[in-house]
């Protein structure tokens, strides 16, 4: 299975796709969108969509989802099989408060 995720590196929503991916041991490209522009253009190209996380699965573009949304789409496709073992983040929840407060704090350029 190839899966790419475009991910911002730290974020509530992107934690938990990496949670989700890691708690059934699934390789994947941790994509940033944050740091590389030419990251976010090919997201937005490929997903229609400027939101985040989106995630490639084999070709099949899960949009703006949560890891929630990721594991259902695994399971119902039976990519995987289930598993009682609990991520070690949310994986339905954005940021904190404070983490948005931090990333406020920060300058990001885009080159």
């Amino acid at each position: 299975m190839k899966i790419k995720a475009y991910l911002k590196p730290t974020c509530g929503w992107s934690m938990g796709v990496r949670a989700i991916l890691k708690k059934y041991n699934l390789e994947y490209e941790d994509i940033d969108i944050i740091n590389v522009p030419d990251n976010y253009s090919e997201m937005v190209r490929k997903s229609g969509q400027t939101l985040s996380p989106c995630v490639e699965v084999d070709g099949v573009m899960l949009a703006d989802v949560s890891g929630e949304e990721v594991e259902n789409y695994l399971l119902a496709n039976e990519l995987v099989k289930p598993s009682d073992a609990q991520p070690e983040v949310p994986i339905n929840q954005p940021c904190s408060d404070e983490e948005h407060a931090r990333q406020r704090s920060q300058t990001i350029r885009f080159f």
